[in-house]
């Protein structure tokens, strides 16, 4: 019988330090980009041509992407307005938590100095039954866990 069971990807909040946020603006529907790649530059040796050495050069983090059911008023979107319509970007941190069945922090990821560069709305159709969804996709420095 196993004894470990791998957490589930569905139980997750999304906190914006910085922003006096409610509790609905934690709830994301999914979160994607927690992602990083090492770059790496080639270097050849002198007198050896069999292969090349791959040195590490620098890190490269994709965008953060959240998607959730459109909020009406919500400070998040104050802030992604704010730089969008206004262009006045205010970089914040943010913390992605992944809980366990008693909605306590199994992992967390510090997404530092983000701000939005997209929001959209989805789109809107007669023909469907469906609830609005809002992407925000943002750029970051790094992140780290905790």
């Amino acid at each position: 019988m196993a004894t470990y069971y791998p957490p589930v990807g569905f139980h997750f909040s999304v906190e914006f330090t910085g922003l006096s946020t409610s509790e609905v603006d934690h709830q994301f529907q999914s979160v994607a980009g927690l992602s990083v790649d090492v770059e790496t530059e080639d270097v050849t040796e002198g007198g050896e041509n069999r292969f090349k050495h791959k040195i590490p050069v620098r890190t490269k983090y994709p965008n953060l992407v959240l998607k959730r059911g459109l909020l009406v008023d919500s400070k998040v979107i104050s802030w992604c307005k704010d730089a969008v319509e206004n262009f006045e970007f205010e970089p914040i941190d943010l913390i992605v938590k992944l809980l366990n069945e008693n909605h306590e922090p199994l992992l967390s990821w510090n997404i530092v100095h983000a701000y939005p560069i997209k929001w959209s709305i989805a789109d809107f159709n007669a023909q469907e039954s469906k609830v609005v969804i809002e992407t925000i996709e943002l750029v970051y420095n790094y992140y780290n866990t905790i």
